[in-house]
């Protein structure tokens, strides 16, 4: 299957992300330096979504949040999609490399930026029409200035896609529920139903979220 445990994978290894089209994005991973670098299974699932059509991406402004490698964004930019790419500086190097490897399939454009949440966001203003995050929730004390950062993001049209693999091991299970629990406070969610998910690359405990701000 196209799953796999991200830590078995040596570093350096570059994985390919089939485009429909045939062509692939060439994704470089890296496992110093943590969570940030390698291509997890949320994020295929999520790429392969926006690939799908479901939502118009053409000539739309789309910022990713946490987007570590840049799968998810560099697929919304070859979709014709305006992105900013954005995580830590320390993932900076590795989004520019994936950009470069992948420029030659990119109709929209993509940058690559350095957000930290819950940070002023000034420069990435006006709202975006899409923020794209997956896998981004997994440390408790990062819940609070990651809705913060959506808050001060979105707009009233802004769509908030988000994707994450469904974990049940230790105090994930509890982190989750406050997230949603704290998101809809401020936010309307709908889950994005299995059977629209791309048709290989799905899976039963990943999960896609459409958010919006309540009006």
């Amino acid at each position: 299957g196209w799953g796999g445990t991200a830590s078995a994978m040596a570093a350096g290894f570059v994985r390919e992300l089939e485009r429909r089209d045939g062509s692939a994005l060439r994704l470089e991973q890296r496992l110093a330096g943590g969570v940030g670098c390698v291509v997890w299974d949320a994020a295929l699932v999520l790429a392969k979504f926006l690939e799908s059509g479901a939502c118009p991406l053409a000539r739309r402004h789309v910022l990713e949040l946490g987007a570590g490698t840049g799968a998810v964004g560099i697929m919304a930019a070859t979709l014709g999609a305006n992105v900013t790419v954005t995580d830590l500086e320390e993932l900076q190097e590795l989004l520019m490399v994936n950009i470069e490897h992948n420029r030659h399939l990119v109709t929209g454009s993509v940058r690559a930026k350095v957000l930290k949440w819950g940070e002023d966001v000034t420069e990435f203003q006006p709202p975006p029409d899409y923020i794209l995050m997956a896998d981004c929730i997994y440390y408790e004390e990062s819940l609070g200035p990651l809705l913060k950062t959506l808050k001060d993001l979105t707009g009233p049209d802004t769509c908030i896609l988000c994707c994450y693999e469904q974990r049940t091991m230790g105090k994930n299970p509890e982190i989750e529920r406050k997230y949603f629990e704290l998101l809809q406070r401020d936010f309307e969610l709908e889950k994005i139903p299995l059977e629209k998910h791309d048709e290989e690359y799905r899976s039963e405990d990943i999960h896609i979220v459409s958010i919006h701000r309540r009006q």
